[in-house]
This record gives C-alpha cells, sequence and structure tokens, in this order.
C-alpha cells in the first residue's frame, strides 16, 4: 500500500512551506499550543524541539503551505494534537477529542466523602 501523499513534504508546495518554516522560526518563539517558549537550540528528537503546526491539519483540509495555517509548537505538543483541530479560548488551547484528561491528580489534598 502506498504511502499517502503529503504535498508540503514533496511537490507542489514544498518550496512555499520550506520558506514559510524559515520566517516562522525567525519571528515566533512562542508555542502555539500550549503557549510556553519554544527553546530554538534544541535539535530533533528532543521532546521540546521545534517544530512547524499546522492550524488545521491536512489531513482535515488545511492548506498545506499557507502561512497563516502554520504556527511553531513544542515537537511533544504537535504530536499530542495530533491531526485534532484545536480550539482557542483566551490564552488556552484545547484540542478536540475525547483523551483532553488530566495528566496527574494531586492526591495530597484529596479528601474522603
Amino acid at each position: 500500500m502506498p504511502a499517502k501523499y503529503r504535498p508540503d513534504r514533496d511537490g507542489t508546495h514544498r518550496g512555499a512551506f520550506e520558506r514559510n518554516k524559515k520566517k516562522i522560526y525567525a519571528t515566533q518563539s512562542v508555542c502555539g499550543i500550549c503557549g510556553k517558549p519554544v527553546d530554538m537550540s534544541l535539535r530533533w528528537p528532543h521532546p521540546l524541539s521545534k517544530c512547524l503546526d499546522h492550524i488545521i491539519p491536512v489531513a482535515k483540509g488545511g492548506h498545506p503551505s499557507d502561512i497563516d495555517n502554520l504556527q511553531l509548537a513544542h515537537l511533544t505538543c504537535n504530536r499530542q494534537k495530533s491531526d485534532k483541530i484545536a480550539e482557542s479560548y483566551g490564552n488556552v488551547t484545547d484540542a478536540l477529542s475525547n483523551r483532553v484528561l488530566p495528566w496527574t491528580y494531586d492526591w495530597t489534598n484529596y479528601k474522603a466523602k
């Protein structure tokens, strides 16, 4: 079975994607998903390294190389978002899915009823 064709990886949109990637890396410094600073010196495969996120995923019909559909993100944030569409509420961004659950619970403040 052949791999799915991604126009931002090769083909028609590759050149525009690379130009916009350089612009975003030069002008943005905060992750568009979690809102925390991105350390530009970290390199892949470090989980907090820089990468580009498609705001509207290509799999959901987003434009593969339009600068308005690209944002800076941490590698781990982008992987957790996957192909979900995020919805912004002020400075907080939540991914629309059934897996948005708290990662930890502070059991020291737990009181049994």
